[in-house]
C-alpha cells in the first residue's frame, strides 16, 4: 500500500515560513544586545529588556492567537500576520532609539506568537493522519535549524558587516516569510473556520483542555532545555570552551536531523511510548554527561545524547497536543502547547539563574535538570496510564452496548 504524501507544497510553505520566523528571532537574540550596547549606549539591563518585551508580547498573545486562528479565515489571517511581520522587520532599519526598539520588540513578540502558531496549526492540518507524528517532527526541524543558524548569522552580521546589514537581512527574512506562507492556496476545509456553537468568550476559546497534559509535559522538557539554552555560554566560558559553543549546537541539531526519520515513523507506526521512553532515557543521561564536561569531546558527546533525547520528546508532545483536539480546534491546541513552552523557557531563565548562582552549573545540570526530566517521566507514566484506562472503559462500554443491540434468541 502506497504511503500518503508528506512533502506537499503547502506543508513546505508552512515549514519555510516557520524557519524564517524563528531565524529572525534567534538572530535578534544574539545580535540585538550588541547593537543596543555598542550603538545606543545601553547596558546589560537595557539589552535584557529588549528580550523581556519580546517575551511579554509572545506570552500575552499566544492564547489569543489560538482563538483567532480557529475563528477566522486562516489564509487571510496569515497574509495579514506576515505583512505586519515584514513591516516590523522593515522598521528596525530606521527606528534606532531604546524606546522604539522596545516597542518593536513587543510587537515582534505579539506577531511572532500569532504567525508561528498559525503556521504550526496549518502544517498539522495539511498532514495526512497516518503520518502526523513524522510530519510534525520534520516541521519542528525548522525551529531546530533556526536555533543553530540564527545566532551564528546574527553574530556574523553584527560583528563583520554592522547593524545596517543586520537589519537589512531580517527585512529580507520578513519578505521570504510572506512569500513562503502565502504562495500556495490551502483547501477551504483547512482555512475556513468551524461554526461556533457558543456565543461570547469562554476559557476554552483560549486554552484547549484536552491539550493541557501534553503541553505541560512538553513545557517541563523545555524548562530543562531552557537551562542549557540560557546558560551554556557562561557554562562553556567557565570550562574554557566558549569557542566551542557553536559546535555544541551544530552537533545537537545534526543529531536531531539524522534521527528524525526513524523517530517520526516509530511514533506513527508503534505509538508515542516507543519514542517518549527512550527520549527520557537519553535526555536524562545527556544532562548527567553535560554536567561533567571537561573537554571538547565531552561537550560534543553531551550534545549528541541530548539531541537524541530532545529530538524524540519535543515533537512527540507537540503531536500529542495537536491530536488531542478536534481539527476545528487545532489553533487553540497548538497555542496551548506553545504557550506552555514560552512560560517554561522564561521561568527556566529566572529560576535556574538562582540555582546556578548558589550551587554552580554542574549541580544545576546534573541534579536539578536531571530531576526535572525524571519528574516529567513520572508525570507522563501517570497520564498515559490514565489515558489507557479511559480507553479500556470506553471499549468495554461500546462492546456492552453492541451486545445489548443484538437480537436475543429465545
Amino acid at each position: 500500500m502506497e504511503r500518503e504524501r508528506l512533502w506537499t507544497p503547502e506543508f513546505l510553505g508552512m515549514g519555510g515560513s516557520n524557519l524564517f520566523l524563528f531565524m529572525s528571532q534567534y538572530i535578534m537574540v544574539a545580535a540585538l544586545p550588541i547593537f543596543i550596547m555598542d550603538s545606543l549606549g545601553g547596558g546589560d539591563m537595557e539589552a535584557g529588556l529588549a528580550m523581556s518585551f519580546f517575551q511579554i508580547g509572545a506570552v500575552t498573545c499566544r492564547p489569543l492567537a489560538g482563538r483567532l486562528i480557529d475563528a477566522v479565515n486562516k489564509r487571510r489571517l496569515m497574509i495579514a500576520a506576515t505583512t505586519v511581520f515584514f513591516l516590523i522587520m522593515l522598521a528596525f532599519n530606521w527606528l534606532h532609539s531604546l524606546t522604539s526598539i522596545y516597542v518593536l520588540r513587543l510587537l515582534h513578540g505579539c506577531i511572532f506568537a500569532l504567525a508561528t502558531t498559525a503556521a504550526a496549526a496549518m502544517a498539522a492540518l495539511v498532514l495526512p493522519a497516518t503520518r502526523k507524528g513524522e510530519g510534525i517532527g520534520y516541521f519542528a526541524l525548522s525551529t531546530n535549524l533556526a536555533m543553530v543558524v540564527g545566532p551564528l548569522l546574527g553574530l556574523l552580521l553584527i560583528g563583520n558587516l554592522g547593524s545596517t546589514a543586520l537589519f537589512a537581512f531580517v527585512t529580507l527574512l520578513g519578505a521570504l516569510t510572506f512569500f513562503a506562507a502565502n504562495a500556495r492556496r490551502l483547501p477551504d476545509a483547512i482555512i475556513l473556520p468551524a461554526k461556533r456553537t457558543k456565543k461570547g468568550f469562554h476559557l476554552s476559546d483560549f486554552i484547549e483542555r484536552k491539550a493541557l497534559a501534553p503541553a505541560g509535559l512538553g513545557g517541563l522538557v523545555f524548562f530543562a532545555y531552557g537551562g542549557i539554552l540560557t546558560f551554556i555560554p557562561l557554562y562553556a566560558k567557565s570550562l574554557g570552551l566558549q569557542a566551542e559553543t557553536s559546535l555544541f549546537f551544530m552537533v545537537f541539531a545534526l543529531v536531531i536531523i539524522l534521527t528524525r526519520p526513524v523517530i517520526g515513523r516509530l511514533f506513527d507506526e508503534k505509538g508515542p511510548d516507543w519514542t517518549v521512553w527512550p527520549g527520557f532515557l537519553f535526555f536524562a543521561a545527556g544532562m548527567v554527561i553535560f554536567s561533567q564536561v571537561q573537554s571538547v569531546t565531552g561537550l560534543l558527546i553531551a550534545a549528541a545524547v541530548l539531541g537524541i533525547g530532545f529530538g524524540a520528546l519535543s515533537p512527540a508532545f507537540q503531536t500529542l497536543a495537536v491530536k488531542s483536539a478536534a481539527p476545528s480546534r487545532a489553533g487553540v491546541a497548538t497555542a496551548t502547547y506553545f504557550w506552555s513552552l514560552d512560560i517554561s523557557v522564561g521561568l527556566a531563565a529566572a529560576i535556574m539563574s538562582i540555582v546556578a548562582a548558589n550551587f554552580g552549573y554542574s549541580f544545576m545540570y546534573g541534579a536539578v535538570n536531571t530531576a526535572i526530566v525524571i519528574l516529567t517521566a513520572v508525570c507522563y507514566y501517570i497520564w498515559r496510564h490514565h489515558q489507557k484506562r479511559i480507553a479500556h472503559i470506553r471499549r468495554a462500554r461500546r462492546k456492552r452496548h453492541a451486545n445489548e443491540d443484538l437480537p436475543r434468541v429465545r
